[in-house]
């Protein structure tokens, strides 16, 4: 085998290798920067449903407390009528 043959040979191999590990970078780097971005919108999503969770049980309670209260006035408009 001569000089030229092993040249080509030993380049095309570091060549492979040296594309290879930059492809491997960056796809990492792109990984890391999809990891950062999904930990965000989450974040955000988690704020969301817990404010949607709040106001759902503000209004479990105001319903709860409008029914309180609607049952009060018919016990009063029927004991008015027992004894009216």
């Amino acid at each position: 085998m001569d000089n030229s043959t092993l040249i080509a040979i030993l380049g095309s191999t570091f060549a492979i290798i040296f594309s290879m590990m930059s492809i491997f970078l960056w796809v990492r780097a792109e990984a890391n920067n999809d990891r950062v971005a999904l930990s965000t919108i989450q974040r955000e999503d988690r704020k969301d449903l817990l404010q949607i969770s709040r106001n759902l049980e503000n209004l479990m309670r105001e319903i709860q407390q409008e029914s309180k209260e609607f049952h009060s006035r018919l016990c009063l408009i029927e004991k008015e009528k027992l004894n009216g």
